[in-house]
């Protein structure tokens, strides 16, 4: 399957900015499930300095300086990518997760090694045993690890409540965990702060969900997808790393469009800055998903937060 997705973000200023220093995460990735086709990035006003490097996830991360006195920003991310869904393992044919684990303390190869530092606390995403002793229900001994990340999953879905106005991107994961509701960004950090606390490995992905209407007033058929999107992937030995997103209870599939990964949110961030003056603003940001060229081509999947 093919997407076109153009995300936009426009901060409204009170007050003229000045200057302003940003590094934007907002070019598709490549990889063994998903090609890259194009991308282009367009920021106004024009930015004085702008350049482009692989940062340490192998994520494509803009620079962008802007000296021109501005009250509003528009940065306009446009991306095709073409998504060939992975073959993925069966549930009960991979490791136990105490194997796991035990690799990752010791890791004698290249993928262990690499994976073993998505296994410790990050800045969004403390470890501790209040994450262990959820995350144990579902992880009894001897259990293969796919089938017990899958059922964390589910209990996740179940028992916490989406509620856009509940979490910020600064509330703490063990205030989502007792009150037991947020965002996509939360759960995915949540279920990420509960296998490291086991010692296993899994990292933070942001991108796109694609959204279809499933009824005639246009309701979406999945939730979460209010800018952009966000779920998690878990190392699994003999079979690398293996998606899993929480909000929805799904294994990522065709539809969901990777655009960076890293320890949490603070890695990968869409958008992030200082700023010489501006005051107050207000920020505004959409996204429009085209699937390109056949089946629902032609039928755009607008999602809008103000």
């Amino acid at each position: 399957m093919i997407y076109r997705a153009i995300h936009t973000t426009v901060y409204d200023y009170v007050e003229p900015v000045s200057l302003c220093h940003n590094v934007v995460h907002l070019t598709a990735r490549s990889g063994p499930w998903q090609a890259k086709l194009s991308s282009e990035l367009r920021i106004s006003p024009a930015p004085s300095v702008m350049t482009e490097r692989i940062d340490y996830f192998g994520n494509t991360a803009t620079f962008a300086t802007i000296g021109e006195p501005h009250r509003e920003l528009s940065v306009t991310a446009i991306n095709v990518t073409e998504i060939t869904p992975e073959v993925l393992p069966e549930p009960d044919r991979t490791p136990p997760w105490e194997s796991v684990r035990d690799m990752l303390r010791t890791p004698a190869s290249p993928d262990a090694l690499a994976a073993s530092q998505f296994a410790f606390d990050s800045p969004y995403v403390p470890t501790g045993p209040g994450f262990a002793e959820y995350a144990q229900r579902s992880f009894p001994a001897g259990r293969p690890i796919y089938e017990a990340v899958l059922d964390l999953t589910r209990r996740i879905f179940k028992e916490f409540r989406y509620d856009p106005t509940a979490t910020t991107i600064a509330t703490p994961i063990k205030e989502v965990l007792e009150r037991r509701h947020g965002v996509c960004q939360d759960f995915a950090h949540l279920q990420i702060g509960c296998l490291r606390s086991l010692g296993l490995a899994a990292r933070y992905v942001s991108g796109y969900l694609v959204t279809r209407p499933v009824d005639a007033t246009g309701r979406p058929d999945v939730v979460g997808a209010e800018a952009s999107h966000a779920w998690l992937s878990f190392f699994c030995p003999g079979f690398g790393w293996i998606d899993i997103d929480p909000t929805n209870n799904q294994v990522p599939y065709d539809r969901h469009i990777v655009l960076a990964w890293g320890r949490d949110y603070d890695d990968v961030s869409p958008i992030k800055g200082v700023i010489l003056g501006g005051g107050n603003h207000t920020v505004k940001v959409t996204v429009d998903i085209l699937a390109l060229p056949d089946g629902e081509a032609g039928v755009p999947v607008t999602i809008a937060e103000d």
